[in-house]
């Protein structure tokens, strides 16, 4: 029998009934019940507002919002910035359907993105601190909001920098392991763009689209990027800039402990 995949069910009709039946289905399951995994450790403050802010270029980072997570709740401004640009720490990927303890990506928004991307950072971790989801359903919410227009495509083209000397998250949409990389980098909001339409490829190096067409079609792929390398000048003066702040995070983790020459 044929197996298929989430996006030929989108393309077959059934998707939305089969999404319904899925998450009532699991509600009654009482996941929250079942697992812990869904609960995750609360950074220190200063830690994790400096972690947050090194993903933005220092110029923009005293006038910047700061959202910090509270485990229990969900993410909360720490305090509220007067520039457009955002910081975050995001600690669950929910495309990637699984509640991991130890992913940690600084990311930043200007104040599209901020309109945009962090809506879904809120409601994801809002999802996860209640317990009552799993991380299917997580993804499942996530998509079907994609799908019903509640979430929309950025509606010019903005910036995303995540410029934090270490980066700890699936190095790819299909792989599970969880990694450390030394990789600032520049991310371009790219709604619907792939690899094939820039000849991206992914090698540390070169501009490479970053997309979710694993679980999505092309058509509702709205939060796609194209992401742009630092150079190695650049590289190593960002990681030269952090080192208190790479001692400070091997500190609190022992995962989080990189060499300088570290590259993934």
């Amino acid at each position: 029998m044929k197996k298929l995949k989430i996006r030929d069910l989108m393309a077959t009709g059934c998707w939305g009934l089969l999404l319904n039946v899925f998450l009532i289905f699991n509600s009654f399951a009482g996941y929250g019940q079942k697992s812990q995994d869904w609960i995750l450790d609360k950074m220190p403050v200063d830690l994790e507002r400096d972690f947050a802010l090194s993903a933005l270029p220092p110029r923009l980072r005293d006038q910047a919002t700061v959202y910090l997570l509270d485990p229990k709740k969900g993410y909360y401004i720490a305090r509220q910035g007067t520039n457009g640009y955002s910081a975050i720490v995001n600690r669950t990927e929910w495309e990637h359907a699984e509640f991991v303890q130890d992913t940690y990506a600084a990311i930043s928004y200007d104040s599209e993105g901020t309109k945009t991307y962090i809506p879904v950072f809120l409601a994801v971790a809002e999802m996860r601190a209640s317990g009552k989801y799993s991380p299917e359903q997580v993804r499942d919410t996530i998509i079907k909001r994609i799908m019903d227009g509640v979430y929309k495509a950025p509606s010019r083209t903005g910036v995303s920098y995540m410029l934090s000397p270490l980066l700890r998250t699936h190095p790819g949409p299909d792989q599970k392991d969880v990694v450390n990389m030394v990789m600032p980098h520049y991310m371009f909001y790219a709604p619907r763009v792939d690899n094939t339409d820039i000849n991206g490829v992914w090698d540390a190096h070169s501009p490479f689209a970053l997309t979710n067409e694993n679980i999505l079609d092309k058509e509702h792929c709205i939060f796609n990027y194209i992401i742009v390398p630092a150079g190695d000048a650049e590289r190593a003066k960002i990681i030269d800039a952090n080192k208190d702040l790479l001692i400070r995070l091997a500190e609190y983790k022992s995962c989080l402990k990189v060499d300088a020459d570290h590259n993934h």
